[in-house]
């Protein structure tokens, strides 16, 4: 994973997150929501910087980032497609319906686009599961899908 360079300004905005949450331990989570609402993703040097202002070790930093899946690493598209993966998506396409996000994006999953317009990553259950095989672009939930639908999902977003 390639390491990024934060400016002062950024390590200033993640500073004043954490003085915001008391700089207490405790406020972990509410403090990597807040960070991660300002930057889009939490890599390590951000991590860092939160495990210095909230005085604990960056392991345990790392250890709620990659449990809580909430929480990203990687930068996350402009448009982030969550394919659902549960059962009664699998069962119903789901896998075919990733295949065709990949092909068409020409990305694996937990990728995004060079152009920074789309992530792909896969989640559990969203809750839908009448709507079998569902994804999510955004907020926006698409249900019933076929990989024949993919392309014209995605040129709503281009």
């Amino acid at each position: 994973m390639a390491t990024i360079k934060l400016s002062e300004d950024k390590i200033q905005i993640i500073k004043d997150i954490c003085a915001s949450f008391g700089n207490r331990s405790g406020e972990v989570i509410n403090v990597l929501h807040g960070v991660q609402g300002q930057f889009g993703y939490l890599p390590a040097e951000v991590q860092q910087v939160v495990a210095h202002e909230l005085h604990m070790p960056v392991s345990k930093v790392y250890g709620i980032v990659s449990f809580y899946s909430f929480f990203t690493m990687v930068p996350k598209g402009e448009h982030p497609i969550n394919v659902c993966l549960g059962t009664a998506c699998y069962v119903r396409g789901a896998e075919k319906v990733l295949d065709a996000l990949k092909r068409e994006l020409k990305i694996e999953i937990g990728e995004c686009t060079p152009d920074g317009k789309f992530s792909l990553n896969c989640l559990r259950c969203v809750g839908a599961c009448g709507l079998a095989p569902v994804a999510m672009v955004g907020e926006k939930v698409y249900g019933r899908l076929t990989p024949d639908q993919v392309p014209a999902m995605l040129a709503e977003y281009r």
